[in-house]
């Protein structure tokens, strides 16, 4: 598929690291990625306005401080009908529970098709608001995520520490 058009991109900082984040022309967000590499940001080239992003990065910001579980962003991500059901599922999974590519597919009516949940995940545009991070393997286990298992496992502590029972991450 050709990239989305984009009017701007920004950059935003967040704990987890930097953000860049694309909108189109009626102001949904259609990308958003972790630790953006220089050649990710020239392939979607449009012009840089951090300003017009100040809504993703105000409820950015609400997320990492414990304000905000769930986003309300108007998004335009680019994908087939069959990746368009699974983002949409993984926008109903909640905030700090998580889900096995094999349950999501069965869930979404491909009882066999965990593998194939687990492609649409990869090619996910706009992590972490749409939550593939929610997505283990059969075996509880961290498996693929575009910005690499430690990110994964950093959200994921993230959320479950903010909805475990007191005193279960205790130290």
């Amino acid at each position: 598929m050709p990239p989305h058009p984009c009017t701007c991109h920004g950059l935003i900082d967040t704990r987890f690291g930097l953000v860049a984040a694309w909108l189109n022309r009626d102001g949904a967000l259609i990308r958003l990625i972790f630790h953006p590499r220089p050649e990710q940001v020239a392939a979607h080239a449009c012009r840089r306005d951090d300003a017009a992003l100040a809504e993703v990065a105000r409820q950015l910001a609400e997320y990492q401080s414990g304000a905000r579980r769930d986003f309300d962003l108007p998004l335009d991500p680019q994908g087939t009908p069959f990746q368009q059901q699974v983002w949409a599922a993984l926008r109903g999974i909640p905030y700090g529970h998580t889900v096995s590519y094999g349950e999501l597919a069965k869930a979404l009516g491909h009882p066999d098709g965990a593998r194939a949940i687990g492609r649409a995940n990869a090619t996910n545009p706009i992590a972490l608001i749409v939550p593939c991070h929610r997505v283990l393997g059969t075996d509880g286990s961290l498996t693929g995520y575009a910005g690499g298992l430690p990110l994964k496992a950093a959200l994921l502590r993230f959320e479950l520490e903010r909805t475990a029972p007191p005193g279960l991450f205790s130290a």
